[in-house]
């Protein structure tokens, strides 16, 4: 059996970041995992890359032979990803082993994660792989700065956990940059109430039923919750990595390693 992380957001949230400290930590802790770029206009890594969509096709190739716009052309480039996975990708799985742990590091086109079903068909394809798929939904922190924004993110972030159908994980990323952190710790936990009176202030009287389905959305069914990720603090990598982990039940079939001891003699 496999494992993968399937690392999506939107664009500018870290995701590529993420990648490169998930990568840096884990070499620090003597453990391997390949990062596989699945952004076809990706041009700079700080991570070396195992797997490269770029290989396949790539955006700027698109662009200028087709004519299409950016956005058009990386819906184009990940529809022609999922017309490929019985053959290019395939192949390119054969390169690793059955427990093998690999970080797909996704596009920000927010289309591919909420209602275009190109990723949910390539989870798929990967499950039928014998990979276990965690998703894992970056957000920026410094986004979260207001409730309004908080909803928003909350709204994306559920309807990607909708569209994919995975375990599913919103990270608060860039907590390093966040100058006031109490600020954002009032959004990991809400309290639906306390949601509904800050919607209620910020927004015309003619949205109160809207606000207050939105707070209850949020608290009745507790799906979206986030976890805060401080990239200068290795113990907050190792907490968010042992989570995806746990979702995904990496190393739960290892064979336990006992460690030998010599016996203790008994004094006269």
């Amino acid at each position: 059996m496999g494992y993968a992380q399937l690392v999506i957001g939107p664009a500018g949230s870290g995701k590529s970041t993420y990648c490169s400290s998930l990568y840096d930590h884990c070499q620090t802790v003597g453990r391997t995992i390949h990062i596989v770029n699945l952004d076809p206009a990706a041009e700079h890594f700080d991570y070396p890359v195992d797997m490269d969509i770029r290989e396949l096709i790539s955006l700027d190739d698109v662009m200028e032979e087709i004519g299409l716009g950016p956005n058009g052309g990386l819906i184009y480039c990940m529809e022609h990803l999922e017309d490929s996975l019985d053959d290019w990708f395939d192949e390119q799985l054969e390169n690793y082993l059955d427990d093998d742990y690999l970080v797909f590091d996704c596009p920000g086109q927010i289309e591919l994660f909420t209602h275009v079903p190109v990723l949910r068909n390539f989870v798929e394809h990967l499950k039928r792989k014998n990979f276990n798929v965690c998703a894992v939904y970056l957000l920026d922190s410094q986004f979260v700065s207001d409730v309004t924004k908080y909803i928003s993110g909350c709204m994306a972030s559920l309807s990607a956990m909708i569209q994919l159908e995975l375990p599913h994980i919103n990270i608060l990323s860039k907590m390093d940059l966040v100058s006031n952190k109490k600020e954002v710790e009032e959004y990991l936990d809400p309290n639906a109430q306390v949601l509904l009176s800050q919607l209620n202030r910020q927004m015309a009287p003619r949205f109160g039923k809207l606000n207050k389905c939105l707070a209850e959305l949020v608290d009745d069914y507790s799906m979206v919750n986030f976890i805060p990720l401080d990239l200068r603090k290795e113990s907050s990598i190792q907490y968010v990595l042992s989570y995806i982990d746990t979702c995904i039940q990496y190393g739960e079939d290892a064979d336990v390693k006992v460690r030998d001891f010599e016996p203790i003699e008994d004094e006269d």
